[in-house]
């Protein structure tokens, strides 16, 4: 199966059945194809944007952002961002959600929040990712293109966290945007991940 069976609980979920959950009515617990597609629709333009410019400047340059991209999103995000989802915790050996699909889990499963560390790291590689491509637009003199990979990659940020992340259970994620109610839902019937919560900030 390409993802979760959507009729069976998440693996850290303490029921027995999906029947009559008012989280899968708030979060986004099993994915399917639309939900892949909806996030490759909103992610793609930016980084073909991006890639065309720095190939006008360099062929050589576009495969050192290709590398970069590569191992941050198959690595590095997967490491401090990633191991903290519940999804994480499913026995499959590569992800089923619908950013980071298909990436292998190197990492152990690390419910609860990230790290300042992590989160420095996380920001970190965002800023590479999509700070690669400007100076590259902006020495090609390719400035409609720099405006329009601006105003996509704005476009992106505000889709993902508006209608993507306000569904998402990765609470660790800096870009997550469930309200608490939703939170405190999930955490009763997934009394492990709200354990690991309560632990890192005892009291």
């Amino acid at each position: 199966m390409m993802f979760l069976d959507p009729d069976r609980p998440i693996a850290t979920c303490g029921s027995d059945s999906c029947d009559g959950c008012a989280c899968g009515r708030e979060l986004h617990c099993h994915f399917g194809l639309k939900d892949w597609l909806h996030f490759f629709l909103i992610s793609l333009p930016p980084f073909l944007l991006g890639g065309a410019g720095i190939y006008h400047v360099s062929g050589w340059l576009l495969v050192a952002w290709i590398v970069i991209l590569a191992a941050f999103f198959g690595f590095v995000e997967i490491r401090v961002m990633c191991s903290h989802c519940p999804h994480y915790a499913e026995p499959e050996k590569s992800l089923k959600c619908w950013a980071n699909y298909g990436s292998p889990k190197l990492w152990r499963y690390r419910p609860g929040p990230m790290t300042k560390m992590e989160k420095g790291v996380f920001f970190t590689g965002f800023a590479v990712v999509w700070g690669y491509p400007v100076p590259f637009l902006m020495v090609g003199g390719q400035w409609f293109l720099l405006l329009v990979y601006v105003m996509t990659t704005i476009g992106f940020f505000t889709t993902l966290k508006m209608f993507m992340r306000s569904q998402c259970f990765n609470f660790a994620c800096p870009l997550n945007s469930v309200t608490e109610e939703a939170r405190r839902r999930f955490f009763d019937r997934n009394p492990s991940v709200a354990k690991a919560w309560s632990d890192s900030y005892p009291g």
